[in-house]
Formats: structure tokens, C-alpha cells, sequence
């Protein structure tokens, strides 16, 4: 019954949280300057016919409140709106970028726990080396740099190597041959990939290096050792089974974390996923286009959240207890 209770009230606190986030995301973008009507028409002095007849056929022509609750019915429906600008619905032109976005949050994470686990587990078993200063120090060191300010100098260092924005170069293809796009798609997601890995593995390596060092000091290991069994044997096949359990609960609460990022490093490489297309929209004030970016990352953060809450309450006893 207690647990029951601890997921519920999970539950409705993701609930009630998703439902602010979707009025702040509603009024916030109406506060800023700027007119939606005047982008509209494509013109910065539009007739007052041209802008009368654009206000109601996007009902701008209505109260705010009017056009909230009418938002939150269609919400109900999962209508997101039409595209002031594209004049296609919001849904099936965010799916895209909602796709190339956990393209490139996936790749990033999963190199970040590789990288990470490796590097700490080194840096446990190599203990007071100086392989073990150098990897925690690295790690630290690379942990501290916000993704924007790492992925701007990498950018710098690495753009007349690698592509530097964008997604592909064969977009003048309608069916590009599928080896060629893929090994171009893949070159540019070199560098926001390593963005992304550079800026969360060091996390992961300080947790896992902990984690060994206690691991390595429980009685099982010590016996592992008097029994004569080789220190890579007794790292690799008995040690680092038993310090993955933080490793687990980490990966839960920072894939939230993951997707803000990911949204910074979009716009840095101009990766059209949702953080590059909700900031397009923005400057255009497309305001269905910009409340369907934010909402679709607020939601996934909040629930990536609560995803990491029935995690952390299944590992640790504490919580459950």
C-alpha cells in the first residue's frame, strides 16, 4: 500500500506539473514583444484587410482566454495547431524533428555511459596512478563546461574537418542512395554527438570510480583475491556487476537532463531536431510551432523525471521502505 501511495503521489505531482508547464508555455511566448500577425503576412506594413482576415483564420482574432481554453480542448484531442508559417499541423512536422532529436540525445547518452563506465572503471582499478589523475581530473574538468561554450570550441577546432552544421549535404536528392546518406548523416553527427559525450561522461566516470573503489573493498572481493584469481578477472567479472546499481539510477534522472542539451547543441550545429525548430519558430513567432516544441520537451523531461522517481524507489529500499 505504501508503495502504491509513493507512486501516486508521483503520479499527480507529473500531472499537475505537466499542466502548468502547458499554461506557462501558452501565456509566455503572448508576453514577448513582437507581432505574429505582421510575420504572417510576410510584409512589416500588411494591409489592416490582410491582417483582419489572418487573425481569424488563426483565431487571433479572439480573447486570450478564449484561445487558451480552445488550446487546451484541442490539447485533449492531440491537436497541437496549424503552423502559422508552413501551414501544415504541428504534430507531423515536429515528428521529424522529434526523431533526429532522439537520434542524436540517444547517440550522445550512450556513448557518454560507454565512455564512462570504461574510463571509471579504469580509473578505480588503476587506483593512485597516473592514469587514474588523469582520467578523474579530465573527467572533472570536462564535467564543469556548459555543452554550448564545448560545442562552440569544437566547432572552431574542427570545422574544416568535419561538417559543421546541418544534418546531410544530399538534401538536393529526393531518395538519396541509402550508404552514401547514411555515412553523411553519421559525419554530421560527429561533432554535436561528441558534445553531448564530452559533457556527460565525466559524470558517469567520477559515480562508476566510487562505486568500484567501495565495490572492491567488500569481503567477496577480498576472497576473490585469496583465492588467487587474476585482478582483471576479479574486476571485470565480479566488481563491476555489483557497482552498476548507482550507474542505473543515474542514467534514469539525467536523460531529462540529456534532452535540454540536446536542445543548446541543435542550434549550435543547426541540427534540425526539436530544440532547432522550436527556436526557428520563435524568431518567427509562430506560436503553435514554438508551444509544440516546448511542450513536447517540457513533457518529456517531466516524465523522464518521473520515470527516474519508480526507478530510484524500485533500487533503493530507503525510499521504499
Amino acid at each position: 500500500m505504501r508503495n502504491f501511495d509513493y507512486v501516486l503521489r508521483r503520479g499527480i505531482f507529473s500531472l499537475v506539473t505537466i499542466f502548468l508547464a502547458v499554461t506557462g508555455n501558452f501565456f509566455l511566448f503572448r508576453l514577448l514583444p513582437g507581432d505574429a500577425v505582421s510575420n504572417l503576412a510576410k510584409v512589416p506594413h500588411a494591409g489592416p484587410e490582410l491582417q483582419h482576415a489572418l487573425m481569424v483564420r488563426f483565431g487571433l482574432d479572439r480573447s486570450t482566454w478564449d484561445q487558451y481554453l480552445l488550446y487546451l480542448k484541442n490539447l485533449l484531442h492531440g491537436d497541437l495547431g496549424v503552423s502559422f508559417t508552413y501551414q501544415e499541423p504541428v504534430s507531423h512536422l515536429l515528428l521529424t524533428d522529434l526523431e533526429n532529436t532522439v537520434l542524436l540525445a540517444g547517440a550522445g547518452t550512450l556513448g557518454a555511459i560507454v565512455l564512462g563506465v570504461l574510463s571509471g572503471v579504469v580509473a578505480a582499478w588503476r587506483r593512485s596512478s597516473p592514469l587514474d589523475h588523469l582520467n578523474t581530473g579530465l573527467a572533472t574538468l570536462v564535467y564543469s563546461f556548459p555543452a554550448q561554450w564545448l560545442g562552440l570550441v569544437l566547432l572552431i577546432i574542427f570545422a574544416g574537418v568535419l561538417p559543421a552544421g546541418g544534418m546531410s549535404d544530399l538534401f538536393v536528392f529526393d531518395s538519396p542512395p541509402f550508404w552514401p546518406h547514411l555515412a553523411d548523416v553519421g559525419s554530421h553527427m560527429v561533432l554535436p554527438t561528441a558534445t553531448l559525450i564530452l559533457t556527460a561522461y565525466g559524470g558517469y566516470t567520477l559515480v562508476v570510480r566510487s562505486s568500484m573503489l567501495e565495490t572492491l573493498g567488500e569481503d567477496y572481493v577480498l576472497t576473490a583475491r585469496a583465492k588467487g584469481l587474476s585482478s582483471r578477472r576479479i574486476v571485470w567479472r565480479h566488481a563491476v556487476r555489483n557497482a552498476m546499481l548507482p550507474i542505473v539510477t543515474m542514467v534514469a534522472l539525467d536523460l531529462g537532463y540529456v534532452v535540454g542539451g540536446a536542445v543548446l547543441v541543435e542550434v549550435i550545429f543547426s541540427w534540425p531536431g526539436l530544440g532547432m525548430a522550436t527556436y526557428t519558430a520563435l524568431g518567427q513567432r509562430d506560436y503553435p510551432m514554438v508551444q509544440g516544441g516546448f511542450l513536447i520537451l517540457t513533457v518529456s523531461v517531466i516524465l523522464l523525471n518521473f520515470l527516474a522517481d519508480l526507478v530510484y524507489f524500485r533500487l533503493d529500499r530507503r525510499v521504499s521502505a
